[in-house]
């Protein structure tokens, strides 16, 4: 059984491993082009810098000064002159930019700050501050929209992935519970032409007729068990009913099949608790609660169960002094397949918690549980 749940994960792993792999040849591929830019824009500063002193020399021929002025002026990174009255002027910034006072004088302090050093000039160009080219941004700025973009992607595909299966599991429990069922039907049927004959046979017979009796009451219970299987997969309808009287049927139904030794503590009132649930359904949900808490008691202790209005919301609080469980158990349980039991599926829970959040829009979950103390299962349900 658990191995099955550990099995499931392992698509999870994958996928997140194949995730991983993508950012880290991204990220690497990313800084390679980087570096690579970057040592680029720094021969290009190297060569503005050496034409600039060139061009200041006085010995340099008118040529070589259009030669060099030529360079100066083809150079691509984004550069701001500081004369020496402190004007500044940009070249290869975006349209006005170059001529923006606040913006070059922004751009100064923010290349001052990292720790940048101006290139010494002379005239207009006293002192000059080169940037690195957008471009280079872009790159280093690729690895992080790349991890955006593969996150959404791993989210998307879990998404779905999770949505079809549980579509998958959707299906196959309402078809197992339909054909299950149509399969209780036959028995149920001839069970019941044979409690006609001992009516006949046990008449006038006050123990003959009290087996009778507890018999018809296990036959209907089979019919509302069939019932209610035949529902899975349709959507319920919701009537308003006393919480209080509902959950009372349940406990005394059970309260009659349990151990003596266990004992049965529920809430009564005379005010009704009107709440919209699927009788059949609900029924079944504290039908299973009520199991778990007869198995973790081993034929003696208490169940105890509190009713309370709370806003919008009732809260049902199904308590039991059975052995208990650990804090990390206490989703897990509701997972299909999960069970401490030899027999069953481990279905139980799981239909429950469907039946309550998918069903009844409400929650279920455990609350609290100290063990050989007590453990809370607590349901909340819209009014």
């Amino acid at each position: 059984m658990f191995s099955f749940l550990n099995k499931g994960n392992y698509w999870k792993i994958g996928l997140m491993l194949l995730g991983a792999a993508i950012l880290a040849v991204t990220v690497l591929y990313s800084n390679f082009l980087a570096e690579n830019l970057k040592r680029n824009e720094e021969k290009n500063i190297y060569l503005f810098k050496e034409a600039l002193k060139e061009i200041s020399k006085p010995e340099v021929n008118n040529n070589d000064i259009t030669l060099l002025d030529t360079l100066v002026k083809a150079f691509p990174l984004p550069v701001i002159f500081e004369d020496e009255n402190g004007m500044l002027e940009g070249q290869n910034f975006m349209g006005d930019e170059n001529l923006n006072l606040e913006f070059l004088e922004a751009k100064k302090q923010e290349f001052l700050k990292v720790g940048g050093v101006p290139i010494e000039g002379s005239g207009y160009a006293t002192h000059i501050y080169c940037f690195n080219s957008p471009m280079l941004m872009y790159i280093q700025l690729f690895p992080f929209v790349q991890v955006l973009l593969v996150g959404l992607y791993i989210a998307l595909g879990y998404f779905l992935f999770n949505a079809s299966r549980k579509s998958e599991q959707n299906r196959v429990w309402a078809g197992m519970a339909k054909e299950t069922a149509h399969q209780l039907g036959t028995p149920i049927s001839a069970i019941l032409g044979w409690i006609e004959i001992l009516k006949e046979r046990l008449a006038g017979q006050e123990e003959g007729e009290e087996i009778v009796r507890e018999l018809t009451k296990d036959i209907e219970r089979l019919e509302l068990v069939a019932d209610r299987f035949s529902k899975i997969g349709s959507k319920p309808v919701l009537e308003k009913s006393d919480i209080y009287t509902e959950l009372i049927e349940v406990k005394e139904y059970l309260q009659r099949r349990s151990p003596r030794k266990v004992n049965f503590n529920f809430e009564t009132s005379d005010r009704p608790l009107l709440v919209p649930i699927n009788k059949h359904l609900f029924a079944w949900v504290i039908e299973n609660l009520i199991r778990n808490s007869l198995d973790a008691l081993d034929g003696k202790g208490s169940i105890t169960c509190k009713v309370f209005a709370h806003e919008n919301h009732v809260i049902i609080e199904l308590s039991d002094t059975g052995h208990g469980m650990a804090a990390s158990k206490f989703k897990s349980i509701f997972k299909p397949g999960y069970s401490t039991k030899k027999r069953g599926w481990g279905l139980g829970l799981s239909l429950a918690k469907r039946i309550i959040e998918e069903y009844h829009r409400g929650k279920i979950y455990v609350k609290s549980s100290t063990p050989n103390v007590m453990t809370t299962f607590a349901i909340k349900l819209p009014i």
